[in-house]
């Protein structure tokens, strides 16, 4: 089961794990509606909550879910997958619906899962350079961070992306975070926090962390996306290999990385961003019990 969250040495909420905990972001899908009546009351107002772009959920089914989230009081972030997206007309309708719904001025763009992209978008670089974000009210744009790396596309590759990006966003005006996959082990994070700042790119980072859930559900996405999850790994997180009937919370992880992180974060803020894997009460509440706790 997951542990309870530890004391801190100071008796309290440090600074760190205040700067790291607050304005946390979370992710749904278009079919998550419900999960969010649900958890509305235990989201803090103004929650970043990003909508996921799934090849099985439709453009109405994406709306919606974005028309709901800005009708609770929190901020739609949604998702635009370059490589489904399957013409210009196609996006600049999906843009414009944004528009019409007061949910385009924050979008999340990452190329897609599709092996072969259905439309002239190869990746997120190919969709930003259209210069078409800023016609239909975008003013801030996620993309994806991969601390890990990423299973199909080489380490070199993945820098100088993340590199053009941010600066293809600068020059238009747009300011830029990055979204990271989530994480078991904050030894990569850390390491790749540094190697970001260290090029010089200040943009907000969010450390993708698997809110509360099912062991063997954790792994399974996991596995889905190449995060490292050995026994070692494992155990440090918080959970057994050997016994994956519990569930597990990032007690352990968030900790260690607000106490890792410079509190000052003068190159740039770190926030979480929370892969809701369990849920989003779970996580929402998760979240709450956690900075209650720490401030205790």
């Amino acid at each position: 089961m997951s542990a309870e969250p530890e004391a801190s040495s100071t008796g309290g909420l440090n600074s760190g794990h205040s700067a790291l905990i607050d304005g946390y972001s979370l992710e749904m899908t278009g079919k998550d509606v419900p999960g969010l009546l649900e958890a509305k009351e235990s989201i803090p107002a103004g929650t970043r909550i990003n909508v996921t772009f799934l090849g099985n959920e439709s453009l109405e089914m994406r709306l919606a879910a974005a028309n709901s989230v800005r009708e609770l009081g929190f901020v739609p972030v949604p998702h635009i997958s370059a490589r489904r997206i399957s013409s210009q007309h196609q996006l600049e309708e999906f843009l414009d619906a944004l528009h019409q719904a007061r949910a385009s001025e924050n979008v999340f763009i990452i190329g897609g899962d599709p092996a072969r992209p259905e439309g002239p978008y190869e990746d997120s670089s190919d969709l930003i350079r259209t210069g078409l974000l800023t016609k239909y009210g975008v003013k801030q744009v996620g993309i994806a961070g991969y601390p890990e790396g990423h299973p199909d596309i080489g380490h070199e590759k993945l820098w100088n992306a993340l590199t053009e990006k941010t600066t293809l966003l600068k020059d238009q005006g747009l300011e830029s975070s990055i979204v990271t996959q989530f994480a078991f082990d904050t030894d990569p994070v850390i390491d790749w926090i540094e190697d970001v700042r260290a090029l010089g790119i200040t943009s907000e980072i969010r450390v993708g962390t698997p809110g509360p859930a099912g062991i063997r559900r954790l792994l399974g996405f996991a596995r889905r996306f190449g995060i490292g999850a050995n026994a070692m790994i494992a155990k440090k997180y918080g959970f057994s290999l050997t016994n994956l009937m519990g569930t597990a919370g990032p007690d352990k992880f968030v900790t260690e990385l607000s106490e890792r992180l410079d509190p000052t974060m003068t190159t740039g803020p770190v926030k979480l961003h929370f892969y809701t894997f369990g849920g989003l009460e779970a996580t929402s509440n998760w979240a709450k019990r956690y900075k209650t706790q720490r401030q205790n």
